[in-house]
């Protein structure tokens, strides 16, 4: 009898072999066109030439936590131990799962904001947890705080937080962090903050890291992915911070889930934190990105929703047509050639705005190129 009998292959799949199928520009799935540093390439060789080739330890190797810990302070002004408080994982998507296995139990609540990154419901679900579902607002993709208050119960146990947000590109700003403080303190909840894009903000925004409240922290997991910092997905490698308490019974599931973690990679990525210009400079790599994209854009009937952090830009196609995300997107990338990802796969209840998702971390050509087709539609 199946755990997830509701779950099918992710939209993301679906659109990346649609375009696939139709030699259409993929503008769908969430991933670089282009290559990763080859500075990050030679020194994950170098480990490897080295003999570094057998399990790491389970927690990560202490190199790559103490670089990690030592961004965290010079970001957030935050002194994180990396002995007991960052764990090494196989990318953001299992920090995730794991914190939610590691606490979760039957009959447990989860809130969860939709549009929702895909995994979340799956893994609370396969878990025993009932997800709580609340919708940001459209169109600014906001949280309503006394809307929280009002779906919690004595069966709440977390709250999961996503900025800056995919899909919809929002980051929560200081007053959402103070409303959030308040519940956690009110209710003694967990707080699963997945800030896979923290180096992605945009317009002079900051990026308000979990990592900078203390109050919150001590209740909280933090997750983050080496993948989307340094343009190597394919490579799966992310990690978690959490308060020692919190991090040893992580690590209790951890264990058993993988043990542990890529070798060669961790000694790469240790050597390429100690450059911070690698991940300083990413912010405005991708606003130029970004603002490229929306300028190429204004030659089509497309209207751009505010994207102040990811690599994500939601588009409305209300002038276009009255036909449902999901159709418009299929049809989309079978008569004009690019897939994009129909905002409506991220709720629940299929909540259809007539949005799209595009990324734009691709080259300038293929940007160049998706724009010159969606202007014909």
């Amino acid at each position: 009898m199946s755990k997830l009998p509701n779950v099918g292959t992710t939209i993301f799949s679906v659109m990346s072999a649609l375009a696939a199928e139709n030699k259409a520009i993929n503008l769908s799935q969430g991933f670089p066109d282009y290559d990763c540093s080859d500075e990050l390439k030679a020194l994950v060789n170098e480990a490897m030439q080295q003999g570094h080739n057998q399990y790491a330890p389970m927690p990560g190797l202490i190199q790559l936590r103490s670089a990690i810990a030592a961004k965290v302070a010079g970001l957030y002004q935050q002194s994180i131990d990396p002995d007991t408080e960052i764990t090494i994982t196989p990318g953001g998507t299992y920090a995730i799962f794991t914190a939610i296995a590691t606490y979760i139990r039957p009959g447990d609540e989860v809130i969860v904001f939709e549009p929702a990154y895909d995994s979340y419901i799956p893994n609370i679900l396969v878990n025993g947890g009932v997800p709580v579902q609340i919708s940001l607002s459209f169109p600014e993709y906001r949280i309503n705080w006394q809307e929280v208050r009002n779906k919690i119960t004595p069966r709440t146990r977390m709250i999961m937080i996503n900025t800056p947000h995919n899909p919809t590109g929002s980051i929560l700003q200081e007053d959402d962090i103070r409303e959030l403080e308040k519940i956690v303190a009110e209710f003694d909840l967990l707080v699963l903050s997945d800030e896979v894009y923290e180096h992605l903000v945009f317009d002079g925004h900051q990026h308000h890291s979990i990592l900078k409240y203390p109050n919150i922290f001590k209740n909280s997991f933090v997750t983050f992915s080496f993948g989307k910092v340094f343009h190597n997905t394919g490579w799966k490698m992310g990690y978690c911070i959490a308060p020692k308490h919190l991090t040893q019974e992580y690590r209790k599931v951890h264990q058993y889930l993988c043990f542990s973690v890529n070798t060669p990679m961790q000694y790469g990525l240790a050597k390429f934190l100690e450059t911070p210009s690698h991940y300083l400079e990413l912010p405005a790599f991708y606003q130029q990105k970004r603002d490229y994209f929306l300028e190429l854009m204004r030659d089509t009937r497309f209207t751009p929703l505010s994207s102040k952090g990811s690599y994500f830009q939601l588009m409305q196609y209300d002038r276009i047509s009255n036909e449902g995300d999901k159709d418009f997107a299929v049809r989309m990338t079978k008569e004009f050639g690019v897939a994009a990802i129909p905002v409506s796969a991220f709720y629940e209840n299929g909540k259809d705005d007539h949005v799209l998702r595009f990324c734009f971390a691709k080259k300038n050509e293929t940007l160049e190129r998706a724009a010159e087709r969606l202007a014909k539609i």
